[in-house]
C-alpha cells in the first residue's frame, strides 16, 4: 500500500440541481387517490391523508395531506363550547398565518382581497425532499386547472416559509390564462394554500359543525401535477499517478527475507496494477473506498488521472 498526500488543486466542489416527480409511483402527474376511512372518525377536522392506492395494500404510501383552515373557526366543531372560534380550523389558519406571514395580525390576501378560509395542501416531507420545483405545478379540479406564477415573474417575493408564489388558473403546455389570483404555492415548505373556489362543491362554514370540508377538495381533484428538486453537492478528488509513482507492488510476498526483489525482472521493469484507491485522514483512518472498474497496469511510461465522486 501506498500513500500520497492530496494538494489543494487535488479536491474540488460543485452543486448540481436534481429534479424528480413528486409522487412514489415515480409519473409525473397523480391521476389515483385514496383515503383511509379510519382517518373520518378520528383527525379528519384536522387534516385528510391522500394515497396513490388503497391505504390497506402494503405499497400504500402518503403522498399529500389536504387541511380546511378559517380565520374565525366554522367548518369545524369548537375545541371547547365556552370559547367561540377555537376550533380545528382556526388553529390551522393560525398556524399557517404564523409559518407563512410570520405576524399573527396579519390576513391573507390574494388580489386585493382578504382571504378568511382556504385549503391547504401539504406535501409529504418524504416526498419533496428539500423543495417543489415551481413551473412544475398543476393542480385539476372539478372547477379549473392552476398552476403557479413563477414563469410570470421577474422578481421572486420571500416570507417567513420562503419563496413565494401565487396560484393562478392556467395549464403547464398553455400558460396562465387568467392572472386572478387562487392561493399561494409555497416550494420551499412543500405546501399550496388553494382558495375554497378551486372547487365546485360549496364548503360548509357553519359554526360549531364539522363541514368535512378536506373531504371535499379531495372529490374534486382529478390530477395532480409536481416534480421536487434537491441540490447535490458533489466533492471531487482527483488522484493523480505520476509515471515514477506507484510502480512496485507493495505486497510483501514480493520481497525476499533479505528484502531484495523475488523477480528480477521487476528491477529494471516494474509493473504493478492499481484496482482500490483509498481516502485517508491525517490519522490514518480509511474514510472511504472507490473500486476501479479493472485493474489499471501502471509502469515507468504510463500516467494516470483517476476522479473520485463522492455525493452528500
Amino acid at each position: 500500500m501506498s500513500f500520497k498526500r492530496f494538494e489543494t488543486d487535488d479536491i474540488a466542489i460543485s452543486a448540481e440541481a436534481i429534479t424528480a416527480p413528486v409522487w412514489s409511483t415515480g409519473a409525473p402527474t397523480l391521476t389515483s387517490f385514496y383515503t383511509s376511512s379510519a382517518q373520518y372518525t378520528s383527525n379528519n377536522q384536522y387534516y385528510v391523508d391522500i394515497y396513490q392506492t388503497g391505504s390497506n395494500l402494503t405499497n400504500a404510501e402518503v403522498q399529500f395531506s389536504i387541511s380546511y383552515a378559517n380565520k374565525v373557526g366554522s367548518g369545524s366543531i369548537l375545541l371547547n363550547s365556552a370559547v367561540d372560534g377555537k376550533s380545528p380550523s382556526s388553529i390551522i389558519y393560525g398556524q399557517y398565518r404564523n409559518l407563512v406571514l410570520g405576524d399573527e395580525d396579519t390576513d391573507f390576501s390574494l388580489s386585493g382581497t382578504t382571504l378568511n378560509e382556504f385549503y391547504v395542501i401539504s406535501i409529504d416531507r418524504a416526498r419533496y425532499k428539500e423543495k417543489l420545483l415551481p413551473g412544475t405545478f398543476q393542480l385539476n379540479t372539478d372547477n379549473g386547472v392552476y398552476i403557479d406564477n413563477s414563469t410570470d415573474l421577474a422578481t421572486v417575493s420571500y416570507g417567513d416559509a420562503g419563496r413565494i408564489f401565487k396560484v393562478v388558473s392556467g395549464s403547464i403546455a398553455d400558460g396562465i390564462n387568467n392572472t386572478t389570483e387562487k392561493g399561494y404555492f409555497l416550494p420551499d415548505i412543500g405546501t399550496i394554500l388553494l382558495h375554497t373556489s378551486s372547487i365546485a362543491t360549496a364548503t360548509t362554514v357553519g359554526s360549531n359543525a364539522n363541514g368535512e370540508n378536506a373531504e371535499k377538495l379531495f372529490d374534486g381533484i382529478s390530477s395532480f401535477r409536481l416534480n421536487s428538486e434537491e441540490t447535490v453537492s458533489s466533492q471531487y478528488a482527483f488522484v493523480r499517478v505520476k509515471n515514477s509513482e506507484f510502480n512496485y507492488s507493495t505486497n510483501p510476498s514480493n520481497i525476499t527475507g533479505s528484502g531484495d526483489l523475488r523477480h528480477s525482472v521487476m528491477i529494471n521493469a516494474p509493473q504493478s496494477y492499481i484496482t482500490t484507491v483509498g481516502l485517508y485522514n491525517d490519522n490514518n483512518d480509511l474514510l472511504a473506498v472507490a473500486k476501479l472498474s479493472q485493474p489499471l497496469l501502471k509502469d515507468f511510461t504510463k500516467e494516470a488521472l483517476v476522479r473520485i465522486k463522492l455525493d452528500f
